[in-house]
């Protein structure tokens, strides 16, 4: 490849000009191809932040709507609920666009979603005005993962993949522990309208660099080239080419991407589980008071995040990444079957907790570089927006399900129910890979 030539964001990809794993290692790891990597994965990592970020917008802001508004709290939570809802239906479409007109552009559209949405709430003067916040809010949240993993897949280089998929996941974990502090220090200063203008001003400041960084995230032009490599494995036509109704009817009928859909279900499932059930449980089973647990599940998630930064490493260790994310699951699984076992002392059980969340993380990378494996040519941003909408589903099943157990007198049951459903995810990840494998053997290309 010429050496000022850069490929498009959907190349042709031809067993003659496929790479195996030997001719990738020979690929020259220049100092400015570095460079350009670690400058996209920044950018994406910044714009993935803000998501979640503006994800706790809304519930940061409950309080202070309550207390000038008058809302109760199914007032309050409905915003979130629109919030989410729209984001669900919009993630599972928007990978369309982005394989049709670039995830650049969606990229920035979805940043000045959060930023309108945040000024609307800080202008607001009623709840019309919150809801089409939230509207725009879910709409902007939509895009996210569609985007980036189109822009990872495409523009990072092999060597630093594994590690773009874990900067990724950690970005946004750290967006999530930004917004109560970022939020109430601005209502602490000020009032709860300056930090929503305050949202708003820090989402702005990523738009920009996005936009000064556009070409880099959409591949207009580059100082080093990027190899074609790195473009999805599986083979068939160009579904960036065909109709959406086209592209749909080919992706519907492959099994693995349902199974990354209920992958995807039952891991989100069992984060809530978690996430709501973590505190309550601690203290029914342990005695744990709610500071104590509260700070565990704390610690549940900077763990998470930890392994998420190791399990990039591991990413380049092993070609088969379904066994990096299988020992990873059971192990998380495992571990919250001794929690909810009861057996172990109360300051062991804390520790249990944060090493689920580490084993949980370590998955991360290798689950994105897994799914990258179910994605035909052309239709990337279109699998990553439908395989993670599993995502939204399973978040808004799980805590009404577990929540039934818990009224059922099943005191540890989210724990054992979380469990199942990272051991189920194991299970499933394992099929995915046998399945794009028996894919890729069927259209001449290496497993």
């Amino acid at each position: 490849m010429p050496p000022n030539r850069v490929p498009s964001s959907k190349p042709v990809l031809t067993r003659r000009n496929m790479m195996t794993t030997a001719a990738l290692d020979a690929v020259p790891d220049t100092r400015a191809l570095k460079r350009q990597d670690w400058k996209i994965i920044s950018l994406v990592g910044a714009a993935h932040a803000c998501s979640h970020f503006f994800q706790l917008v809304f519930p940061t802001l409950y309080l202070s709507l309550a207390h000038e508004y008058g809302y109760d709290f199914v007032k309050l939570g409905l915003l979130a609920s629109i919030f989410f809802l729209v984001s669900c239906i919009g993630q599972a479409s928007s990978g369309f666009i982005v394989d049709r007109i670039g995830p650049g552009q969606v990229l920035r559209f979805g940043l000045a979603c959060f930023v309108a949405a945040g000024v609307l709430i800080g202008l607001s003067n009623g709840y019309a005005m919150l809801m089409l916040a939230a509207v725009l809010g879910g709409a902007g949240n939509s895009v996210f993962h569609p985007v980036d993993y189109s822009i990872i897949n495409h523009r990072v280089s092999p060597q630093r993949l594994g590690h773009a998929f874990s900067t990724h996941g950690l970005t946004g974990n750290l967006g999530w522990a930004l917004t109560p502090v970022y939020m109430a220090v601005f209502i602490h200063l000020a009032n709860w309208r300056v930090a929503a203008f305050a949202a708003a001003a820090l989402v702005a400041i990523v738009l920009l660099f996005t936009w000064l960084g556009r070409a880099l995230l959409s591949g207009e032009r580059s100082e080093v080239a990027v190899p074609q490599a790195h473009e999805t494995a599986s083979g068939g036509p160009d579904l960036a080419r065909k109709s959406v109704g086209q592209t749909l009817a080919a992706l519907l009928v492959q099994p693995a991407l349902w199974g990354a859909f209920l992958f995807f279900a039952c891991t989100s499932m069992a984060l809530s589980a978690v996430q709501n059930y973590t505190i309550p449980m601690l203290g029914d089973v342990y005695g744990i008071d709610k500071v104590l647990a509260g700070t565990a599940l704390s610690a549940y998630m900077v763990a998470a995040a930890i392994g998420m930064a190791a399990g990039g490493f591991l990413v380049g260790a092993t070609a088969k990444t379904e066994l990096t994310v299988a020992v990873s699951l059971i192990l998380a699984g495992m571990l919250l079957v001794v929690l909810g076992s009861g057996i172990v002392p109360g300051t062991f059980a804390i520790a249990l907790v944060g090493l689920a969340g580490f084993c949980s993380g370590v998955s991360a990378p290798s689950r994105d570089m897994l799914i990258r494996r179910v994605a035909p040519k052309g239709a990337t941003g279109t699998v990553y927006g439908l395989v993670y909408s599993g995502m939204d589903v399973g978040s808004s099943l799980a805590p009404v399900s577990f929540g039934l157990l818990l009224d059922a007198g099943i005191g540890q049951g989210p724990w054992y129910g979380a469990a199942s459903g990272y051991v189920i995810a194991a299970v499933l990840a394992v099929w995915i890979a046998k399945t794009a494998g028996r894919a890729q053997v069927r259209a001449g290309q290496p497993a």
